[in-house]
């Protein structure tokens, strides 16, 4: 059952309430039903958090890093474009807001009740109440760099404690007293696991998060927990190091290996992982039918606007067959990629999928020559199944120059980087010049780039593991696990707190692990935080970080970064949208929802 909350009044009443504290007390003195409790924490982070539709936009959209599909800048405003400048959205927040207390909420009963099942050992007991109070520190790490200043409630709602006119605690206070606080209750008392473990937290989980906590609390101006971020990062990274005896850390030797589908469910370098399974998952909540993992789901641009593709029955349950996606990269994302010497780093071709292959017969005809701005040529090649049929080329590439004497003439879509993006302004070309002028289309760059709905797809979350429910209406999920967070991330917070600290002395040995091990060239000199944070966006695009790497980086305190880095996006910047509204669905139903508001909504 849904746990009543003092954030979530539209649900529950105050004659709900005692039978319901009866029942989960009297549930807690056998261990079976004292784990059903502990069950319950999850529930909000399945349905709400990593997998879910808004969870990627609220951790990776309005950054530097993505742009909305084609780069339009008139849907989807409130995930890539700070509402464009039109007044703000402020219910989108409304079914994470609810659920986030609503994990907050089970995580408290959970812990007030942990002395009443009759465990035989301290530790087990212990390890229990450490899941509660591992995402406990999630759930609320998440919300305050979402919202700011939240309500922070330790202990289970009664009658007594009940209120109308929530106080807000200021994010400090909340790092303090109960995010690193529970964080190290969890490192001391989760078990080891093994790289089977999934969804349940283990030792290395609480570790990484302590890690990544501590040095998130820079962003508030305090240097009081860096030495305690990097001291915790360099127990994992030694345990990796020394062959993970400790706390079961690795690293996989290359990159290619990180992602690959066959290392997915028992995937060694993840600290923290989070796996769907159909119908009833392994704690006991629903997934809502076919409301599984969508992560694949975001990030392919839309192939089957070209004629050799179709969304049909036979591709469907791939990553190609999927709904398009929103996730378009910036510019400045593929940027990073490109090497001092002028060369790609090998994790871009890893990490994006920039070839298709047809899925259907097809026949180049005049409009569709005229339209990708083809030789008159090409009108009646054909392209048969399983022919090349989009092909997106850096500069960078190795066959870049030969491709680009021949891309009027080939069968296939070629698709240049140059027609896609601006390396005058970081910008999209939103407009295209045509060559082979006809018609409508003109050559003074005034007609509409049809090549920007074909860009580099991020195929880390790619799945062919799905759960079916209706294939014909795409009712179905992807029941891949998702990293939450891994290793190689550990060494990129160690590498930023030894330059908060010391002045970056090590900072270059930490970075260049992650480097070295993706087949990229060393980095050399001193560093900066600048540098580590192109490195995060290099190495952990997609995962969940972005939003909150500018946020404690400080660029989110000025435009200046944006406009260098995202310049569309840029246009859209206010200081006050570091922090996302606080639903007014919530707000409407307390006393001080006009003054509990976020500053600018």
């Amino acid at each position: 059952s849904v746990l009543l909350s003092v954030l979530s009044l539209h649900s529950c009443t105050l004659d709900e309430y005692n039978p319901g504290a009866f029942t989960k007390e009297a549930l807690a003195t056998s261990i079976d039903g004292y784990e059903t409790l502990i069950n319950q924490c999850y529930f909000a982070m399945e349905r709400f958090y990593y997998g879910a539709a808004d969870w990627m936009s609220l951790t990776e959209g309005d950054t530097d890093l993505w742009t909305y599909k084609a780069n339009e800048s008139t849907s989807y405003t409130q995930w890539f474009w700070f509402f464009a400048g039109t007044s703000p959205n402020t219910t989108y927040t409304n079914n994470w807001w609810n659920g986030t207390y609503d994990g907050v909420g089970a995580c408290n009963e959970a812990i007030a009740l942990g002395d009443k099942p009759p465990y035989t050992t301290e530790e087990e007991r212990n390890a229990k109440i450490a899941e509660a109070r591992f995402l406990r520190a999630v759930y609320y790490f998440n919300a305050v760099e979402q919202f700011g200043a939240v309500t922070m409630l330790t202990e289970p709602i009664t009658a007594e404690t009940l209120t109308y006119s929530p106080t807000r605690t200021d994010p400090m206070t909340i790092y303090q007293e109960v995010i690193l606080p529970d964080l190290r209750f969890a490192s001391e008392w989760l078990p080891t696991g093994t790289h089977a473990t999934t969804t349940t937290p283990t030792k290395k989980a609480a570790l990484g998060f302590l890690a990544k906590a501590c040095l998130q609390t820079y962003e508030y101006g305090s240097t009081e927990y860096l030495q305690e971020a990097l001291d915790t990062a360099k127990k994992l990274i030694t345990d990796c190091e020394t062959g993970g005896g400790k706390y079961n850390t690795y690293m996989y030797p290359s990159y290619s290996e990180v992602f690959k589908e066959s290392n997915n469910w028992e995937n060694k370098e993840a600290l923290w992982k989070h796996r769907w399974y159909a119908g009833t998952d392994g704690h006991g909540s629903s997934n809502g039918n076919y409301k599984l993992n969508r992560n694949d789901e975001y990030f392919l641009c839309d192939i089957n606007k070209f004629g050799a593709r179709e969304d049909n029955q036979e591709t469907r349950l791939t990553w190609e067959g999927s709904i398009s996606g929103i996730f378009m990269p910036t510019q400045h994302l593929l940027n990073l990629y490109v090497q001092n010497d002028g060369t790609l780093d090998p994790r871009f071709h890893q990490s994006f999928t920039t070839q298709w292959k047809a899925n259907k017969s097809y026949t180049w005809d005049e409009s569709a020559v005229h339209m990708y701005d083809k030789d008159e040529t090409v009108i009646g090649k054909t392209l048969k199944k399983g022919d090349p049929a989009i092909k997106f080329i850096m500069p960078q590439d190795a066959d870049y120059s030969t491709e680009k004497q021949n891309e009027h003439k080939t069968d296939y879509l070629l698709i240049d980087h140059n027609h896609v993006y601006s390396d005058r302004n970081n910008n999209v070309n939103m407009n295209y010049s045509y060559t082979n002028v006809t018609g409508n289309y003109k050559n003074d760059g005034t007609s509409e780039n049809l090549f920007r709905y074909y860009y580099p797809s991020l195929n880390k979350h790619n799945s062919s593991n799905y759960y079916v429910a209706n294939a014909s209406k795409q009712r179905n999920g992807n029941l891949n696990a998702t990293f939450i967070m891994r290793m190689a991330e550990v060494y990129l917070i160690a590498a930023e707190a030894d330059i908060y600290l010391n002045g970056g002395a090590n900072a270059a040995k930490y970075l260049n692990k992650v480097r070295e091990r993706a087949g990229a060239n060393p980095l050399t000199g001193g560093m900066t935080v600048r540098n580590v944070l192109d490195e995060r966006g290099r190495e952990l695009c997609g995962e969940y970080c972005r939003f909150y790497d500018l946020k404690r980086t400080g660029m989110f305190k000025s435009s200046d970064y944006l406009k260098d880095t995202h310049p569309d996006l840029a246009r859209f910047f206010n200081p006050n949208y570091a922090l996302r509204p606080i639903s007014t669905t919530f707000t409407a139903t307390i006393i001080n929802g006009s003054e509990y508001q976020n500053p600018g909504y």
